[in-house]
């Protein structure tokens, strides 16, 4: 069984601290949800999985599938089944979206795939998306919509089909029409040869993807580990319980004073009050 083991990661962005000692292990048929406020390092630490240079590992190991991908590039753990859906995809004018995605597939490949097969796949991609396929044809993202952006993020992960999924806040701007559709692709997708990692604010989206298990992030660390049920639990009682079960203190970013909403409330319970008005 393939798997994605994180060691005691450490990890610096522009000097300071952000990952204080994670230790994670996700397997084939797996899908992890991953909560916590904001600003405690969820985002940090795919970046780090995923090798972005900015984000600097100063401890700790991070391996796939048994083999030390530390220190490799982002292009080789990519190849080797590693996937990152962005919270906030980049415009890149001058390259079209269909080219990028084509070149993207071939450098998983052996042999390029042919025109005719390239546009075959893009389509039945696009389909299961209910995405318009002229998106293919404009430059990657740009001019996109948030919608039509996090849509081109599920639509390269099933073409580039990778073993491990990060999705980071991939629901994050979208319709509950879109919801659905991302939902419903990621679905066709959690069977014994992909596994998923998922950051998420809201239950909607948990709800249609039934994560196997979850884990708290707060302070740089996961503090907290447990079955689907602690969805449910963070999405009625917010973070507080965090103190009053397990006397974990939530660490204030920024300076700012943080209320109870901001702290103590999941994203999701303020949304279902706003749901039901």
């Amino acid at each position: 069984m393939q798997s994605l083991v994180i060691k005691n990661l450490h990890v610096e962005v522009e000097g300071k601290e952000i990952l204080k000692g994670i230790n994670l292990t996700i397997n084939q048929g797996e899908t992890l949800a991953i909560l916590g406020p904001n600003g405690h390092g969820k985002s940090t630490l795919f970046n780090a999985i995923m090798g972005h240079p900015k984000y600097h590992i100063t401890r700790g190991s991070i391996h796939l599938n048994g083999e030390d991908i530390t220190n490799l590039s982002t292009n080789e753990r990519s190849i080797k089944g590693l996937f990152l859906a962005m919270q906030n995809p980049s415009e890149v004018p001058g390259v079209v979206n269909a080219e990028f995605l084509r070149s993207a597939i071939n450098a998983r490949n052996d042999k390029p795939i042919s025109l005719y097969n390239f546009y075959k796949v893009l389509d039945n991609a696009c389909k299961i998306l209910n995405m318009p396929f002229d998106l293919a044809n404009r430059n990657l993202n740009e001019g996109f919509s948030g919608g039509e952006k996090k849509r081109n993020e599920i639509l390269q992960m099933i073409l580039l089909n990778p073993t491990f999924c990060m999705l980071d806040e991939i629901d994050s701007g979208l319709d509950v029409d879109a919801i659905n559709d991302v939902s419903n692709a990621i679905n066709q997708l959690q069977d014994n040869n992909h596994a998923f990692l998922v950051i998420s604010h809201y239950a909607r989206l948990f709800n249609l993807i039934n994560p196997t298990h979850a884990c708290i992030m707060v302070n740089g660390q996961i503090v907290l580990h447990g079955d689907a049920s602690l969805i449910n639990k963070v999405d009625k009682e917010g973070y507080e319980f965090l103190k009053t079960e397990h006397g974990i203190d939530i660490e204030k970013h920024d300076d700012k004073k943080m209320n109870s909403v901001s702290i103590g409330v999941c994203a999701t319970k303020e949304l279902a009050k706003n749901v039901h008005k």
